[in-house]
């Protein structure tokens, strides 16, 4: 399946928000994933309940989903939105270097970077971009989260800031049970 420019049909376009807003939609959000997932263990449960909540509150999440470390790469988790990559190197993309350095990536305009090495195009309606490694318990990088916009300029220290404090929370401070795994599921 190729990727175009046409906007699908069960994808609502991105509306960014203004700081007031974009602060109070996520402390709703936050919110609701801590009240779903204070007690939950399974790793795919949590990754699936944080997509579906932020994709809610955040109108400008036009994909969202987890990439899963596999073999010094990554593979397609659970995500909402379009079509995602199924495999990316760590030495490709935002994705990819969110992994390699282990840092959160924010890119206000993706179609600025060089297309398929610093970027790669999975959906050309992505424009901006946040990428953030997502570690265990034990600080061993598992996955990235990786959430897209249809606008330029969608992502900021904003989201950074409740982001990482909403995986820190649900992956690094909780111990979880395998049930999704790039292991178990590759």
């Amino acid at each position: 399946m190729s990727a175009t420019a046409e906007m699908p049909y069960f994808i609502n376009p991105s509306k960014n928000l203004s700081k007031e807003e974009k602060l109070e939609a996520y402390e709703m959000a936050e919110m609701a994933i801590n009240a779903n997932l204070d007690e939950a263990q399974l790793m795919v449960m949590k990754m699936s309940t944080i997509n579906c909540i932020l994709k809610t509150y955040l109108p400008y999440y036009y994909w969202v989903g987890f990439y899963l470390v596999h073999k010094e790469a990554l593979v397609v988790g659970p995500y909402q939105g379009t079509l995602g990559c199924l495999h990316i190197d760590f030495s490709r993309g935002v994705c990819g270097k969110a992994a390699r350095e282990q840092k959160t990536q924010l890119v206000n305009d993706v179609h600025a970077l060089a297309q398929g090495k610093d970027h790669i195009a999975c959906d050309p309606n992505s424009q901006s971009e946040i990428v953030l490694p997502v570690f265990d318990k034990n600080k061993n990088l598992i996955a990235v989260f990786d959430v897209d916009s249809s606008l330029k300029n969608s992502f900021d220290e904003i989201d950074q800031e409740f982001l990482e404090r909403i995986l820190k929370r649900h992956f690094e401070e909780r111990a979880l049970q395998k049930g999704i795994c790039a292991n178990e599921v590759v």
